[in-house]
């Protein structure tokens, strides 16, 4: 589902993944946690929050890309709806061709700026950045140098851990994808 903007709540299921993924986090060393305002988001990380005395910052610009009207539909549903396969939403995005969506440069700027300020406040340090699918393809479609639509051949699943190892000059892409709830962590 499309849930862009609808600021719901974790299923059961989402739940236990983010229990999963605090036990998998808390094993690695943070110097900052960033996060989405989204409730999603912030029940994903209250379990991480009561393994650590890090207080996370909350950035407003990094809750999830605005679908308009796609948004709370299913695949088969922008399907039939809009006669456009949802697969391509990526490519709809970047061209402005799904109705009443947060233009694709507004989406880049906002999470641009939300990147320049964590890697400004932590430079050389492990920073988690907790958000919405959207929103990991727009920080690799940025500090990859690639347009977004590029990032439709990667998937980020729920609860999911990707890092990203950033020094100016060079970017490194360590993990993908990493999903400690089904990979065994």
């Amino acid at each position: 589902m499309f849930g862009g903007r609808i600021d719901m709540e974790l299923s059961p299921r989402g739940r236990e993944q983010a229990q999963t993924l605090a036990n998998y986090l808390r094993r690695i060393p943070l110097d900052a946690i960033y996060a989405s305002p989204m409730k999603r988001v912030q029940q994903t990380l209250a379990p991480l929050l009561a393994q650590t005395e890090r207080k996370p910052t909350v950035l407003p610009g990094l809750r999830e890309v605005d679908f308009g009207a796609w948004t709370g539909l299913n695949w088969e549903q922008v399907k039939e709806r809009f006669n456009l396969s949802a697969f391509a939403w990526l490519e709809q995005l970047e061209s402005g061709g799904i109705a009443e969506a947060e233009p694709s440069a507004g989406f880049r700027d906002r999470v641009e700026g939300c990147l320049r300020q964590m890697l400004g406040e932590c430079p050389n340090q492990s920073v988690a950045v907790i958000c919405h699918g959207g929103v990991i393809r727009m920080i690799l479609s940025i500090l990859l140098g690639l347009p977004l639509r590029k990032m439709a051949s990667f998937d980020f699943d729920y609860a999911s851990v990707s890092t990203v190892n950033y020094r100016p000059g060079r970017i490194e892409v360590d993990l993908l994808n990493f999903r400690p709830w089904r990979n065994g962590a």
